[in-house]
């Protein structure tokens, strides 16, 4: 029903904008060189060919990997353990307004001549975030009972999530007043659009190789199979 309720929104607002907004019929310069697609690509590939870009994309692309476990497997851990899924649903609807808040905080900090000192500030305390989410799943089955799981586990949770939320927003903020920052205002958007989307894939890779790793290196023991590790998906199958 959420699902139907907000695709009928969205075809309506979509299908408004296309009858109701007209183009402007003026033309109006172009402030960017290039003037198509190939021009585009071309311009991309001296950017990246630059020492300094190549430098800075190698550091993004890596530089999420310390926490890209913590960030991908913790809410389906949790699940595992016997959390229900409605309930961590749940948890996240304190987070939105934190979320609107936050980048208008945090942008403050990242107005000046440095923003990258915020990125680098917030990453220790978002790597010890990772410590504390296995934490919160190696406890969900110690405390958990017929009921489901006390109050104050919720609470420890929602609490660990907010504080989590601060250190990436700090440094996505932090990565996007720096990129905002470096890029040639002649070329912005396609410079921006580079180094936005090298900031993406350093986010999604890590957390994609997390993901295909957790079966593998989670130690399992099989109910009445002595002599049997479970190890592989065949093994715990047999």
């Amino acid at each position: 029903d959420f699902l139907f309720f907000w695709g009928a929104v969205f075809l309506v607002t979509t299908t408004l904008v296309a009858l109701l907004k007209k183009e402007n019929k003026e033309l109006i310069p172009a402030k960017e060189e290039t003037k198509g697609i190939t021009d585009t690509y071309r311009l991309l590939f001296s950017i990246i060919k630059m020492p300094a870009v190549l430098t800075f994309c190698l550091l993004i692309l890596t530089s999420k990997v310390g926490f890209s476990a913590a960030d991908a497997v913790t809410g389906l851990k949790l699940v595992e353990e016997g959390v229900p899924k409605e309930h961590l649903a749940l948890l996240a609807v304190p987070m939105v307004p934190l979320q609107i808040i936050l980048p208008l905080v945090i942008s403050k900090y990242t107005a000046g001549p440095q923003p990258l000192n915020t990125f680098y500030k917030a990453m220790p305390f978002r790597l010890l975030f990772g410590l504390e989410f296995a934490f919160l799943v190696w406890w969900a089955p110690k405390i958990k009972h017929e009921g489901g799981f006390p109050m104050y586990y919720y609470a420890a949770v929602v609490l660990s999530y907010a504080l989590h939320q601060i250190t990436l927003y700090s440094m996505y903020v932090a990565i996007m007043a720096f990129n905002a920052k470096v890029s040639d205002p002649l070329i912005g958007g396609t410079y921006m659009t580079l180094l936005n989307t090298v900031s993406n894939l350093g986010g999604n890779w890590p957390s994609t190789v997390a993901l295909w790793l957790v079966d593998p290196l989670t130690v399992k023991e099989c109910v009445g199979a002595q002599d049997h590790t479970c190890g592989t998906a065949a093994a715990a199958e047999v």
